[in-house]
């Protein structure tokens, strides 16, 4: 029988002796994951079953109530809403009406209609189902803003009323977790100004990177955002009403009066330069139309209170999402469910095994604990977004995030690497934590993926609490293998498809040392005198 009250070490002991039976101290406060659970938590949250637990469908609705039965199991306090386990978000499914999107350039001689799907792309409008907007253009640099690297590609160019024209990517001098963030807010420092458009230009060098005919194949999918209390859309700015992505061999017309060619442009931008903003003396009009349609799916959540009268009123917050990508429409392929095992099953499956660990703990932690698992990150981080804006706790009192998404358990990994380590001082909390199971603390060995800005800690960031995110490291313990090998072929093979399955040869004993690791991190973070702290030099010390 396994005990899942509150018995206090010293209650245990008394109750032992009377028995006629001594445990060691040590013994009694050992607690630590069970392969067994992490495999029935995997198999069943990506069983055919959940059919991709996509966001809004019955197959995600059946795991977050499976995810809040665990919760309740183990007699964790809700803290969803209206004292449920669940905090239910709505969100608006934006498609764009075949047909609709046009995109023409008055040189003032001239007017040139650009072909969608060839030469320019656009996506649906959040806000309207019909849009059409005619403004002069402005070009911009690649639109970004920092006052610590000494960036204001608006400077001395007034866009207000007007739609501006940007280059794809950021300058390769910015470090890699800096510049994501700085290029995931060019709409913000767009609208911020008040344009009304933008015009993202295809260069010659994201071409070789990413074809402009790749972009094309996934412009047709429908894009999610979720509404706030008043049904407004989130993070989308109202008097931003046109956009559009162009190829640069279709983009001549718009450098037509311009006193700065294109072609010089380019060949700043070879150089490392940084194109200055001017006016390109042409107008544009963008037009297109969007149809709508409501949905809802609901993050997960449960608090454990913590044992000491002033800290139990602040929270570490684990995370990991419970949603995946659905049914593919790839008709060449037998098997049409992408059933997640890895992405995220695991990380779910790791925070579930964390939160019994610590209700069957010796001690309660000093501070609380609150779980949350959140929906619709594969449609871009959408649900931890909600949380974060929408706490169901007070923000301020969420000392750090643990972030659990997609463990790669498939090696008896030697090594961790922890996403957001050397930006606060939860950087030494991990270190500490891995050490005591001898798994080492690695550097990020891809900091061009800028991972850091990718998952479900990043709107927590943005908010000011330091975050952590966990990943199995390139080194395995045993000769015959290579970490590194075993994780990228599972990229390259199964990430995003329907082999990512429970059928993968999955190391459940290694998902037991991850788990203890991420609990260790954890219960410290708890219990800890002093709340993380953000390192002083980092960028993302002072974002919010």
């Amino acid at each position: 029988m396994r005990m899942t009250t509150w018995v206090g070490a010293a209650a245990l002991t008394a109750l032992l002796t009377a028995c006629g039976e001594q445990t060691p101290p040590a013994q009694a406060a050992t607690v630590s994951a069970d392969a067994q659970a992490l495999q029935s938590h995997l198999e069943f949250l990506a069983s055919d079953a959940l059919e991709g637990r996509d966001t809004g469908s019955r197959g995600h609705e059946i795991a977050a109530q499976y995810i809040a039965a665990r919760f309740k199991a183990l007699g964790l306090e809700p803290a969803g809403d209206d004292g449920t386990y669940y905090q239910r978000i709505t969100f608006r499914r934006s498609t764009l009406t075949e047909g609709s999107a046009a995109m023409s350039v008055d040189t003032g001689s001239e007017v040139v209609e650009l072909e969608y799907g060839d030469e320019f792309l656009t996506g649906p409008s959040a806000y309207t189902t019909t849009s059409t907007v005619t403004a002069p253009v402005v070009f911009v640099g690649y639109g970004l803003v920092s006052d610590e690297f000494g960036l204001n590609d608006y400077a001395n160019v007034d866009v207000n009323g007007k739609i501006v024209m940007m280059v794809s990517g950021r300058p390769e001098e910015l470090p890699s977790e800096e510049g994501a963030h700085l290029n995931s807010s060019k709409t913000k420092f767009a609208a911020e100004r008040g344009a009304v458009g933008i015009i993202t230009l295809h260069t010659p060098m994201r071409e070789e990177v990413r074809p402009f005919k790749v972009s094309a194949m996934y412009q047709r999918a429908p894009r999610i955002t979720w509404l706030n209390p008043e049904g407004e859309p989130n993070v989308t700015y109202k008097n931003l009403q046109g956009s559009a992505y162009v190829d640069y061999r279709a983009a001549a017309p718009l450098f037509a009066n311009a006193a700065i060619g294109m072609d010089e442009v380019f060949a700043q931008l070879e150089k490392g330069e940084q194109p200055q903003p001017f006016e390109l003396n042409t107008k544009v009009t963008l037009s297109r139309a969007s149809e709508h349609e409501q949905i809802t799916s609901p993050n997960v959540a449960a608090i454990l209170p913590g044992s000491d009268a002033e800290l139990q009123h602040e929270y570490v917050l684990y995370t990991a999402h419970s949603d995946h990508i659905g049914v593919t429409q790839d008709l060449s392929q037998d098997d049409h469910i992408n059933n997640g095992a890895m992405d995220n099953a695991s990380g779910v499956s790791v925070l579930l095994e964390t939160a019994r660990m610590f209700v069957e703990a010796a001690e309660r932690p000093k501070r609380s604990i609150l779980f949350l698992s959140v929906t619709a990150e594969e449609r871009g981080l959408l649900g931890a977004d909600y949380f974060a804006h929408y706490p169901t706790v007070p923000l301020q009192q969420i000392v750090a995030n643990v972030n659990l998404d997609m463990p790669v358990l498939l090696y008896d990994f030697a090594d961790v690497i922890a996403f957001g380590s050397t930006h606060s001082t939860l950087g030494s909390t991990v270190a500490e934590a891995a050490g005591q199971f001898d798994i080492a603390l690695s550097e990020d060995p891809m900091p061009e993926q800028a991972i850091f800005t990718r998952s479900d800690h990043y709107p927590f960031v943005k908010k000011g609490i330091p975050a952590v995110f966990l990943m199995t490291g390139f080194t395995a313990k045993g000769e015959d293998e290579d970490g590194g090998e075993i994780w990228g072929k599972f990229f390259a093979e199964h990430y995003h498809r329907p082999s990512d399955q429970p059928s993968l040869p999955i190391n459940y004993e290694a998902g037991v040392v991850f788990t203890n690791i991420n609990y260790e991190i954890g219960k410290t973070i708890a219990n800890d005198d002093e709340r993380p702290r953000w390192l002083p030099d980092s960028f993302f010390a002072d974002l919010d």
